[in-house]
């Protein structure tokens, strides 16, 4: 996890993350990227822009109402792979792969055309 972390340091600037058990190694995060984590208080949402808009991006392609433990991998590599080559109006309209890997890609989209 360490190598992984390493290889991200120069695009990571914080994180913010929940108080959950899933990041119960933000010590070990925190030392690998050498930067600052920082935790949201409980029930504010607004200190986790990112990840909110994340989600609501996910339930695009996932219905609230379907538990997103039933979704499985291959779905979550498509939602994955369409997100990470969205572009979005906080990055400049690059894409999030794009920002992350400092590399351009070209997106081809299919219109349907009506006559």
């Amino acid at each position: 996890m360490i190598t992984l972390l390493k290889s991200c340091r120069k695009t990571v600037h914080s994180v913010t993350v929940d108080n959950g058990k899933e990041f119960s190694e933000h010590k070990r995060i925190s030392k690998g990227l050498k930067t600052q984590v920082y935790f949201a208080d409980p029930y504010s949402s607004w200190q986790r822009g990112a990840k909110e808009n994340t989600n609501g991006l996910i339930r695009q392609y996932v219905p609230k109402e379907e538990p997103l433990d039933k979704v499985n991998e291959e779905e979550i590599v498509m939602i994955m792979v369409k997100l990470n080559n969205r572009p979005r109006k906080t990055l400049g309209f690059k894409t999030p792969y794009e920002v992350f890997f400092g590399k351009e890609t070209i997106m081809t989209y299919t219109v349907a055309l009506t006559s």
